[in-house]
């Protein structure tokens, strides 16, 4: 069931986003060759708690942390760990999300350790637009295969794939809300946008094909090609107005 967001709760998940925002902000800038993961997921969850949130991933479905941070071929839900310390050159994803007063924020966004190769920039700058073309295409009236397909149109346009196995999701008082919002479709099919309806667009962008598979610890979701993947996400509002990016940090 689809549920319709109200002023009240829409101004609240703005709280939320910003959040969200700001703990994948300061993630961010923590990230420099040397550093764990598990310090870069301690940045987030403390940053969450000072503002009187929880962070949502916590224990989410068994997850240890309260970030997912994805480095290089790692797709999405890469756990922090303490050994695992970042190299110049990494792409390190990092996705985030924090609960205050009952509703959602989550976003996600693929950075730069130091400098890196041509083509992991180019992956990061693509999947980054991808992103922003589903954004443009998620006006009232339209259809869910319209933002999909401008994800994948922009996405394949420029030789790389998208990742069917995961796609984004409706997202308000529980962090995966119907319905599924997926980074590839058809135009003009699909659930018909409307406004107060909140959804978390989500391309994962893949450097080869477009499998991927699941670690023995069940969680860790790898390239079937060991090739590079980003991954960048905005929850997001239907407005009559047009789009409204709920995940907006200070």
């Amino acid at each position: 069931m689809i549920v319709l967001k109200t002023s009240r709760e829409l101004k609240i998940m703005r709280e939320a986003g910003r959040i969200a925002a700001n703990a994948l902000k300061f993630a961010g800038a923590a990230i420099e060759p040397g550093v764990s993961t598990w310090e870069i997921d301690r940045v987030a969850r403390r940053y969450i708690e000072e503002q009187g949130a929880k962070p949502t991933f916590l224990g989410y479905g068994g997850f240890p942390a309260s970030a997912c941070v994805s480095v290089n071929n790692v797709v999405i839900h890469g756990i922090p760990k303490k050994n695992h310390l970042l190299r110049k050159g990494d792409i390190v994803s990092i996705d985030v999300g924090a609960t205050y007063e009952g509703f959602v924020g989550d976003n996600a966004y693929t950075f730069p350790c130091g400098k890196v190769s041509e083509e992991a920039q180019r992956l990061m700058d693509t999947t980054r637009e991808s992103l922003a073309e589903g954004i443009r295409a998620a006006v009232a009236g339209a259809r869910l295969g319209d933002v999909g397909s401008a994800v994948q149109r922009y996405a394949e346009a420029r030789g790389y794939s998208v990742v069917r196995d995961y796609v984004g999701h409706g997202v308000g008082a529980k962090m995966h809300e119907d319905p599924s919002v997926p980074n590839y479709g058809t135009p003009g099919r699909g659930v018909r946008l409307l406004p107060g309806m909140t959804i978390a667009i989500e391309p994962m962008i893949n450097q080869g094909v477009k499998e991927v598979r699941t670690l023995n610890d069940g969680w860790t979701t790898v390239t079937a090609d060991g090739k590079l993947s980003a991954h960048f996400e905005n929850s997001i509002a239907i407005t009559p107005d047009g789009p409204v990016i709920l995940t907006v940090a200070d």
